[in-house]
C-alpha cells in the first residue's frame, strides 16, 4: 500500500511522526538524517500510519455552511452569538453582545467574517504570546496569522509562531492551550513528559482543552 509523506528537518533530536488533520503524514527529523534511515523508520510504522490515515471521518458530521440570516448563531470565544441582519449601514461586521452586518453586504457575509476574525487573532494572539513567552523565559521571532489547513499552530526552526484565525472561534482557554504548546516546543521539541510538565504549569486545564479541540473541532474549521 502507497504511504506518502513530508520530511520536515529541524535540530529535533529524534524522529517524531504525525497524522494531521487533512490526514497528511508529516514525519519531523534531525538534521542531517538520510532518507533511508527514514524510509527504514516509516517502513516500522507503515500499519499504524495507515489506521490513522484511514481512520475515517475525524469529527462528527454537523451543519458546514452558514445562511447568515437574522437568528442564526455564529461561534466566538467559545460562545454562539446571534446575527442581526440590518438596514443599517455597518461597515463590515459589527459585533456587541451579538453579530451584525448591513443586508447590503448579505452576498459577502462570509468573506467579512473571515477578515473580522483574522482582525480578531492578529489584536488578542501576539500579546498572550508575549506574556506567556516571557512566563516560559522564551523568545520567538514573529507571529503570523494565517488560514493553516493542517494545524491550530506551529513552530518553525526559526522560531517562529504560525497560528490559525479560527482558533478566534474557541475558549480563550483553548486558545492560550495552543499558544503555550508552541511556545513549549522552543523549550523540549519532543512530546515529552517534560514538555507536558511545561505546558500543564502554564495551562493547568491543558487536558479539558485538547479535549474540547477533539470533540469541537470542525466547529473552528467550517469555512462559515
Amino acid at each position: 500500500m502507497d504511504l506518502s509523506f513530508q520530511i520536515v528537518y529541524s535540530r529535533r533530536k529524534t524522529v517524531a511522526m504525525s497524522v494531521e488533520r487533512d490526514a497528511s503524514v508529516v514525519v519531523r527529523a534531525p538534521e542531517g538524517m538520510t532518507e533511508e534511515k527514514i524510509h527504514r523508520l516509516i517502513e516500522a510504522k507503515r500499519f499504524w500510519l495507515y489506521q490513522k490515515t484511514n481512520h475515517g471521518q475525524k469529527y462528527p458530521l454537523r451543519q458546514t455552511r452558514k445562511e447568515f440570516v437574522s437568528g442564526e448563531t455564529i461561534l466566538y470565544l467559545g460562545r454562539n452569538y446571534r446575527l442581526q441582519i440590518t438596514d443599517k449601514d455597518v461597515a463590515g461586521v459589527g459585533f456587541q453582545s451579538r453579530f451584525e452586518i448591513s443586508r447590503k453586504n448579505q452576498p459577502r457575509a462570509a468573506e467579512l467574517f473571515k477578515r473580522w476574525y483574522l482582525q480578531q487573532a492578529e489584536e488578542r494572539i501576539p500579546p498572550r504570546a508575549e506574556y506567556f513567552g516571557e512566563a516560559l523565559g522564551v523568545g520567538f521571532n514573529r507571529i503570523l496569522i494565517s488560514d493553516l489547513k493542517v494545524r491550530w499552530g506551529s513552530c518553525t526552526p526559526k522560531s517562529n509562531l504560525n497560528f490559525n484565525w479560527r482558533l478566534m472561534k474557541a475558549p480563550t482557554t483553548v486558545i492560550d492551550y495552543v499558544i503555550v504548546h508552541e511556545l513549549a516546543h522552543l523549550i523540549e521539541p519532543n512530546h515529552t513528559r517534560q514538555f507536558w510538565n511545561i505546558v500543564s504549569i502554564q495551562i493547568p486545564r491543558f487536558n479539558w482543552a485538547k479535549q474540547w479541540l477533539r470533540e469541537h473541532g470542525d466547529l473552528l474549521e467550517t469555512d462559515f
